[in-house]
């Protein structure tokens, strides 16, 4: 049996998420032995002890979150090894890191079609998720020209941090309203909605909010409730026992990093605000959000606002970013994602559920945003909710 060396911090919602998915690898495909070790043990009694271990329990492969890696002291050991990233990728290792580029991508084209034009981003620039939610936000608002503003702190390590309550309340104050936030992770979205809470600032009216992880803890003990970006970590575990698996029987000789991408948004309270000033556009996205599940075209579009065809189109584009034929068609796909992960309701039922004529108008319309079937979709993602 394989026996596998993991050292992650176990008490985090990424963490536990991936141990799933390795779990998960374990009981349908091959059965895996597994020795946790806290990342306490490492600081405390340094590389040495992790190697005399791993060597001790005859380990076949180590998975952690292991920074400041000295690569040429475990490459003795001469067993695969994957570095959960967290300040940057590591060299000449499989890295376990994630498309957070995309993500910020996907927080940024959110807000942009609920028609905000001022964007910031509270995040830490010293961990390479962090820094590339945040380059990916940044680059997807400036790309539209619109108004971005940062809160980025300098600390390695949230834990060692002094959080300067008094400091963030200020910047906070200093933001034109309405805003859209995006926040690196639940956790830091967290202390946005405590902050705001204290000094009476209104969420969503006054800041829009969203994180990243998807954490229920974090994100419903917020008042309002977080949204926050699912990513595909389970799935991400699973490939990477399959990786361990593939290279100890030498099925593969030089495998590519792993890389967790973001599923979907979660939306709860802390977004519902739209930041649309032109009234009849407003009225136009309420209505298409109420309805998107029912047959919608722009003429019965046109019969409740006062506009021809060619300026609804026109203004429904500067105020969303999108046209409507695309943001109907973006509705009833993270509805069928909803549906997907979270019911066992047939492809057929969520179909006609979300507003298709047929299981086949909405398979093919599905490839095209998600680049994988509906079924598909829910094989991967179903357990990551």
């Amino acid at each position: 049996m394989i026996k596998i060396l993991i050292l992650t911090d176990f008490t985090s919602t990424y963490s536990r998420s991936l141990l799933r998915g390795i779990v998960k690898y374990s009981q349908e495909v091959e059965e895996l032995s597994f020795y946790r070790m806290p990342l306490f043990y490492r600081s405390v009694y340094g590389d040495k002890y992790v190697i005399s271990w791993a060597k001790k329990w005859k380990a076949d492969a180590i998975i952690g979150q292991l920074q400041d890696l000295d690569i040429t002291l475990y490459s003795k050991l001469n067993i695969p090894i994957i570095i959960q990233n967290y300040y940057d990728r590591a060299n000449n290792v499989i890295n376990l890191t994630g498309d957070y580029i995309g993500t910020g991508y996907m927080a940024a084209d959110f807000f942009i079609k609920r028609g905000f034009k001022n964007f910031a981003y509270y995040g830490i620039v010293a961990t390479i998720w962090s820094r590339e939610r945040y380059q990916g936000y940044k680059e997807r608002v400036e790309e539209n020209n619109l108004s971005f503003y940062e809160y980025l702190e300098n600390e390695r390590s949230k834990e060692r941090r002094a959080f300067n309550l008094d400091m963030l309340a200020k910047w906070l104050k200093s933001l034109p309203k309405p805003i859209a936030i995006f926040a690196c992770d639940d956790q830091y979205a967290l202390y946005i909605s405590e902050t705001c809470k204290i000094h009476d600032i209104s969420i969503p009216n006054e800041i829009s909010l969203m994180g990243v992880d998807n954490d229920n803890l974090f994100c419903n003990i917020s008042n309002p409730p977080l949204s926050s970006i699912l990513l595909d970590v389970e799935y991400g575990g699973y490939l990477v026992a399959k990786t361990i698996c593939q290279l100890i029987k030498r099925e593969i000789t030089q495998p590519e990093d792993i890389f967790v991408s973001a599923i979907q948004i979660v939306k709860r309270e802390s977004t519902e605000r739209f930041a649309i000033r032109d009234k009849y556009i407003l009225n136009v996205v309420e209505y298409i959000e109420h309805n998107y599940k029912k047959t919608i075209s722009v003429d019965s579009l046109l019969k409740i606002v006062p506009l021809s065809r060619r300026v609804l189109e026109k203004r429904f584009r500067q105020n969303t970013g999108s046209s409507i034929y695309k943001y109907i068609q973006s509705l009833r796909i993270e509805n069928i994602c909803h549906l997907l992960i979270n019911t066992d309701k047939s492809i057929e039922y969520i179909a006609t559920e979300s507003g298709f004529k047929s299981n086949q108008n909405m398979s093919k319309l599905f490839f095209q945003f998600k680049q994988m079937t509906p079924s598909g979709y829910r094989k991967n993602y179903r357990n990551n909710s």
